[in-house]
């Protein structure tokens, strides 16, 4: 998790970061950990699911789809194609 030292949301909320968006490795560990940390600190959470892996098949998909329907107040889904048309 990258919330465990503290540096980065003090980080953050110092360069007054509202919304993160969120890709990487690991969809069932690290992507879940990030996105936890991400929404229990309040930040606007963007998961591109088209720029998140994860070495299982089985958990990356069922992890999509807990993303997809069980956080759907906490989470917004994206394309990568959909993140850069909007991109501000």
């Amino acid at each position: 998790s990258p919330w465990t030292e503290g540096r980065l949301d003090a980080w953050l909320r110092g360069a007054n970061v509202d919304t993160l968006v969120i890709t990487g490795g690991e969809t069932d560990i690290c992507v879940l950990a990030t996105v936890l940390g991400a929404v229990d600190r309040g930040f606007r959470t963007v998961l591109v699911t088209d720029a998140v892996c994860s070495s299982a098949d089985e958990t990356h998909d069922a992890l999509m789809e807990v993303y997809r329907s069980r956080f759907t107040e906490q989470i917004e889904i994206a394309m990568t194609e959909e993140v850069l048309a909007n991109w501000r």
